[in-house]
């Protein structure tokens, strides 16, 4: 009971699910604690197709809800097979995978309404106009307003810049605007869930300004945004939290600021003397050392070393430093450290 004068009841204890941390690298103290639901959520999902290719390999995976989740790999590292078992498009060999707290596929009727999804490019009518294809969609769902559709379909259009080019034939179309479509037919309704296969594919820096300025947006209206991409300065800019994947596996997942946090930076000194700061960086111990223009890189020396030191090294030595400290560390320095490797955005 409640109510003026009444004794306040004491609560229950509550039992907020805790998210997994499963990441490799680990955040920093200071980051603070996923507590939130998770939206989606897989525990050794694994995909292996005819002939014997493993597609995806045991996946871990848990998304917070209210989070823009990049998920991030090479082309070819199993990414969109994992979206697709994920939309109940696909079944997993092993494993179990589920969304808004459902399993997946066998909830598929009741999850998919919730879920506006981009996958592998959208399938369009090329003889009907952009605005058609919309309409189409929209008759599709058996819950939408036929009243309310005319508002909604150009709603959508105006959020992806569609809407001058409304009228235009879909087979007329660019990369990039069939990319824009797509997107405004996942937008046709509010979602709890946008999981876009990479939605950027195609578009120019203005568009891909756009989109980010679109899935930002999003965020703050309370829909959690999946979005699977290789760029990494994509990921980085946009994404609250980051998965790693790589031939299949992953490597790692966490806030964003935590995955990049867990790597050490880079040394960075701008000079007109490039090759003899590159010298004496050499002769001190450091490593990993490119030269871009008038930009030295290198391996960030240890914590234990004296930055004034190599500083008064490189002035002894006759080099000009215009500019000299540790960069923050990226994603892709994230990634080098996880794999060896670069990373291959071709594929």
């Amino acid at each position: 009971m409640t109510g003026p004068g009444a004794e306040p009841e004491t609560e229950p204890p509550t039992t907020e699910p805790r998210v997994p941390e499963p990441a490799v690298i680990e955040a920093p103290e200071t980051e603070p604690r996923v507590t939130e639901p998770a939206v989606i959520e897989t525990r050794g999902l694994t995909k292996r197709f005819r002939g014997g290719q493993l597609a995806v390999d045991g996946l871990d995976l848990t998304v917070p809800a209210g989070s823009v989740f990049g998920f991030l790999g090479p082309n070819g590292s199993g990414k969109t097979t994992t979206i697709r078992m994920l939309m109940g498009l696909i079944a997993p060999t092993s494993g179990t995978a589920s969304v808004l707290g459902r399993p997946m596929p066998d909830a598929s009727r009741t999850v998919l309404p919730q879920v506006g999804a981009l996958i592998e490019g959208p399938a369009l009518y090329g003889f009907l106009s952009g605005r058609d294809n919309l309409v189409r969609y929209d008759r599709a769902d058996p819950t939408a307003d036929p009243r309310t559709r005319t508002a909604r379909v150009g709603d959508a259009l105006e959020r992806v810049g569609l809407a001058p080019a409304a009228g235009k034939k879909a087979r007329a179309y660019s990369l990039g605007m069939k990319q824009r479509l797509g997107l405004a037919a996942a937008l046709l309704r509010p979602r709890r869930l946008l999981v876009l296969d990479e939605p950027t594919n195609g578009l120019d820096p203005q568009g891909m300004r756009e989109i980010r300025a679109l899935v930002r947006e999003l965020a703050a209206d309370g829909t959690t945004v999946f979005l699977s991409s290789h760029l990494l300065d994509e990921i980085e800019q946009v994404c609250t939290h980051a998965a790693v994947m790589a031939r299949g596996r992953l490597l790692t997942q966490g806030p964003v600021t935590g995955l990049a946090a867990g790597t050490g930076g880079r040394l960075a000194v701008t000079t007109p003397d490039p090759a003899d700061a590159a010298r004496v960086l050499k002769e001190h111990g450091l490593t990993g050392i490119t030269l871009d223009g008038d930009r030295v890189r290198a391996e960030a020396p240890p914590a234990t070393a004296e930055l004034a030191d190599l500083t008064a090294a490189l002035v002894r030595e006759g080099v000009r430093v215009r500019a000299f400290g540790v960069e923050r560390a990226s994603l892709e320095d994230a990634f080098v450290a996880l794999t060896g490797e670069g990373f291959d955005v071709a594929g």
